[in-house]
């Protein structure tokens, strides 16, 4: 599994490898297109390489051979210029062989018993494995505990008969997608890149030096796993404090967003976060259990993470109390209310949905036997969820569709909605994003 990756073999292949890369010759296929492989696939084609995305969805397939494009963030002509280069996408995975690079961008969610779910992966792999032949790289990005990559992916390649670093090389190189964000992107953001070997760690770095502008070497494919963790529980173990810290800050009369305004003037030692309804997202819900369930096996127990989940996850149920409460300032109760939730996605501008705490919200609502709606620029229907299903439409906004609800509840705060019609026409709003900072009669902040 680690040879010398200076034997003749090995520098034969990985010489080869290397300046395929290098010269743009090599072909690219992105396994898993969407809201990571789909801009991946884009960037590489874009720096000239033939790419070829790889997804079991018929429907993506078609739209993209159309040069047409199924996420809002990622424009059509972006599709339509990287189809003019020759950029393909198919169902065949037969057609991995073809590739010199595989990279492997599908989802690594939850079981319901909120432990690591890695059949995507798993799957991915062994759909992958009768097609792979000497010379190709293989690149996981799914999030995922340290040691999934040697775990799970190493034995699927070894038992093909291939020798990593000498004929095969395995490589892993997490994500670093934010959906939306338009100061950064697939290219910009530094990339951590690591190797089952050296051999590997220098394939790697050949393939995405192609396409991202700063390429980081990390020693061990467990550390890069462990950071691109650490990145994301970060966040969460944040959220969960500003969070906390809003909870105290309501009972006691104050404005968390404020006081995080005020905070974030010191200029060193303070990294401001904003506080919300919940967590949203394929990421930072989900990546601290993949370390708290790891972590278990080593024999030890993760409790500042853990906590900081467990508050983040009772933030819908808080803000609901939180609606309760403002409709009985007005001797109405949740049952029977017309309740408006605007935004669907799990953040502004975008239109994921995935883990969004608006679709919890509106659960916890609906058991309250409120009648709801939803209102999202970004998502005309609500969509198949695996635990939330509602048969709703996107609500357009005016003046007279405002009024006519009991409480309008600001979950998502897109830049889209004309919140100044909003906050004039709702008899109740409940803001929970500190979207409006001056009081009035009908804001409840939440």
């Amino acid at each position: 599994m680690n040879p010398d990756s200076s034997s003749g073999a090995g520098s034969v292949q990985l010489r080869s490898l290397v300046e395929k890369f290098r010269s743009r010759s090599a072909k690219v296929g992105i396994v898993g297109l969407g809201y990571v492989g789909l801009p991946l696939a884009l960037r590489f084609a874009e720096a000239g390489l033939a790419t070829l995305g790889f997804d079991i969805d018929p429907d993506k397939i078609a739209t993209l051979q159309r040069g047409e494009t199924y996420i809002k963030t990622i424009a059509r002509e972006r599709i339509a210029a990287a189809r003019a280069k020759g950029m393909e996408a198919t169902t065949d995975y037969a057609r991995a062989a073809e590739m010199d690079a595989l990279v492997i961008c599908v989802p690594t969610p939850l079981t319901a018993a909120r432990e690591p779910d890695l059949s995507f992966v798993i799957a991915t792999i062994e759909a992958l494995a009768p097609r792979l032949r000497a010379g190709q790289v293989v690149s996981l990005e799914s999030t995922t505990y340290p040691g999934t990559t040697e775990e799970e992916l190493a034995p699927r390649v070894a038992a093909r008969g291939f020798t990593l670093g000498e004929d095969f090389f395995l490589v892993y190189s997490p994500e670093r997608e934010d959906p939306g964000n338009t100061k950064f992107d697939t290219r910009t953001i530094p990339k951590l890149v690591s190797g089952a070997t050296p051999a590997c760690l220098e394939a790697g770095i050949a393939l995405y030096a192609q396409a991202v502008d700063h390429v980081v070497p990390v020693s061990s494919m467990r550390a890069a796993e462990m950071a691109k963790l650490l990145e994301n529980i970060h966040r969460a173990v944040n959220i969960g404090l500003v969070n906390e810290m809003k909870i105290v800050a309501d009972r006691m009369g104050i404005d968390i967003h404020e006081v995080v305004r005020a905070a974030a003037t010191k200029p060193f030692g303070f990294t401001p976060y904003t506080p919300g309804p919940g967590l949203g997202g394929h990421c930072i819900p989900i990546d601290p259990f993949y370390l708290t369930w790891k972590a278990r096996q080593y024999g030890v127990n993760t409790r500042f993470i853990e906590l900081a989940g467990e508050v983040n996850r009772g933030m819908p149920e808080w803000v609901v109390g939180k609606v309760a409460l403002a409709l009985n300032e007005g001797s109405r109760a949740i049952k029977g209310s017309r309740i408006l939730v605007l935004g669907l996605a799990y953040k502004k501008n975008v239109d994921d949905v995935r883990e969004s705490p608006a679709a919890e919200v509106m659960e916890l609502l609906r058991e309250r036997g409120a009648r709801l709606d939803y209102s999202d620029p970004h998502v005309p229907r609500f969509p198949r969820m695996r635990e939330h299903r509602f048969e709703l439409e996107s609500v357009p906004l005016d003046e007279k569709t405002v009024a006519a609800y009991d409480c309008v509840v600001l979950v998502t705060d897109h830049d889209a909605f004309d919140y100044d019609l909003i906050g004039r026409h709702a008899r109740l709003l409940v803001d929970t994003r500190g979207r409006y900072r001056d009081a009035a009669p009908n804001i409840v902040r939440a």
